[in-house]
């Protein structure tokens, strides 16, 4: 971390490095491509990570039923795209969502359009295809959280609450979401570092594209490394604005969910 700081401070291709001081971090304020890669992650952050924790609390929730049979596969199915290939399943959807792939063939069938979505080619249903594999992708990443915390819950809450009259949501507003506090903040975060930091999915769907449309930062260091000419220096830079965007971020969770010790 240290020698990519100070990388950070210099400028040049290949080995051929000088230091420039403040030079690359003033350039990253005129970047262009850059500013367009910030805003196409923060798109992703600002709906897919709320999305994706409400998702796996409410899973999370159904699967804790007592009464629910086959919990186990349930709890199993969802789980397991945590645990696919990144690459493998980035190349799946990028199938499923092509012109002719299966999911326009089924909108079509179900003549729920009346021409095949540019799930890929298209800039806002490309972002909307990224949103809906890393959606799946990291739901059940996080349920997995929140079923453990869940299960650890006394019963014995629950049916006083009952006993008071309180419904089904009032019991998740008013006991389950309180007690899981600190699971959500913790998911929320380690979310958002995930998508800050989100380079799989968009490099094998999209490839970035169309233009940049779906280029998120670390695709721009990747490709400021070794797809355009070597600037390790100015890619430090931009590897170094997500570390400042994921502690001041990680601070306001903290702010936001009142902890002491944010």
């Amino acid at each position: 971390m240290l020698q990519a700081l100070i990388l950070s401070f210099q400028t040049g291709t290949g080995s051929n490095l000088t230091f420039t001081g403040f030079d690359n971090y003033s350039r990253l304020l005129s970047d262009k491509t850059f500013i367009t890669s910030v805003k196409n992650t923060f798109i992703y952050l600002l709906v897919q990570v709320p999305l994706m924790i409400v998702l796996a609390l409410f899973i999370s929730v159904l699967l804790n039923d007592s009464k629910l049979k086959f919990k186990g596969f349930f709890r199993t199915a969802i789980f397991l795209p945590c645990v696919t290939s990144l690459v493998a399943y980035s190349v799946v959807f990028k199938y499923l969502f092509a012109g002719n792939g299966l999911v326009n063939t089924m909108l079509l069938k179900l003549q729920l359009v009346s021409a095949p979505i540019e799930w890929i080619t298209d800039p806002f249903w490309a972002k909307i295809t990224i949103i809906i594999a890393i959606t799946w992708r990291w739901t059940g990443y996080n349920m997995i959280f929140y079923l453990s915390a869940l299960q650890n819950i006394d019963n014995s809450i629950y049916e006083a609450a009952r006993i008071d009259g309180a419904s089904a949501s009032r019991q998740f507003f008013g006991i389950t979401v309180p007690l899981l506090k600190p699971i959500i903040l913790f998911t929320s975060i380690t979310s958002t570092i995930g998508t800050l930091q989100l380079f799989d999915e968009v490099m094998n769907i999209t490839k970035g594209g169309p233009g940049n449309a779906t280029q998120t930062i670390s695709q721009y260091i990747y490709n400021l490394s070794f797809k355009y000419s070597a600037d390790f220096g100015y890619a430090a830079t931009v590897s170094y604005s997500i570390v400042i965007m994921i502690a001041l971020l990680s601070v306001i969770q903290f702010k936001v969910a009142g902890d002491k010790n944010g």
